[in-house]
């Protein structure tokens, strides 16, 4: 059995490492931020303590074996069912992977340190923030025209067409992954529109294309 220190250690350790990560997650404002990265770190940890140490006492009996991974993989497959809570559907874009994904990671850094890996957990709290820092701006320029892009448009009903809006998308080459149209006031409707295959020249393109468009009275871009 190990020292309470070194268990306060591994804990104290755990929730730090947590909440490393979990502080990018909550500058972004994500629904799993600094104290549930921290909880997740920290419970992992003590999952591993306890199935580490925490038989100790019936060892040496007949027929019983100790295995400690047994109860680190029930948190490998456990800790989906929290990960799943931080996933959505909005307008028909999934959101929260790289959350979840997050949390995941966080479970593993927390089992590490339970078991005594420190440089193991360190090393991967530093990696994890890696990615989530330094790859997403990189991501974001490799990968500019497969983001979608929405749009709100303000139309006057007697004056729009939407074979017009239509033109005015392929006039600027993309292509339409969704539209919504909501109830304005007495003579107006709010129509979202969502575009793929979008680079920045593309969305001005567009915008350009609906300014000239008949009925067309204001254009936000949400994304």
């Amino acid at each position: 059995m190990i020292s309470y220190q070194e268990i306060a250690i591994r804990l104290l350790l755990a929730a730090l490492l947590g909440s490393v990560v979990g502080l990018d997650r909550e500058r972004l404002e994500r629904g799993a931020g600094l104290r549930t990265h921290m909880l997740v770190a920290v419970g992992s940890a003590v999952f591993m303590l306890v199935s580490a140490y925490g038989f100790a006492d019936v060892l040496g009996h007949q027929n019983v074996v100790l295995d400690p991974s047994r109860v680190a993989a029930q948190v490998v497959s456990g800790i989906g069912f929290l990960g799943a809570g931080t996933i959505i559907l909005r307008k028909e874009i999934v959101h929260g992977l790289t959350t979840a994904a997050s949390l995941w990671a966080v479970a593993a850094i927390g089992l590490a340190t339970g078991g005594g890996l420190y440089l193991a957990a360190v090393a991967a709290t530093f990696v994890v923030l890696f990615i989530l820092l330094a790859v997403k701006p990189l991501e974001r320029h490799l990968f500019l025209n497969r983001r979608p892009r929405t749009l709100t448009l303000t139309i006057e009903r007697t004056e729009f067409t939407l074979s017009s809006l239509e033109s005015a998308i392929e006039s600027a080459d993309l292509h339409m992954q969704s539209i919504v149209f909501q109830p304005g006031d007495e003579q107006t409707e709010i129509v979202q529109l969502t575009v793929d295959r979008v680079t920045p020249d593309k969305v001005a393109a567009l915008i350009d294309s609906l300014r000239d468009t008949q009925g067309v009275k204001e254009i936000r871009r949400d994304s």
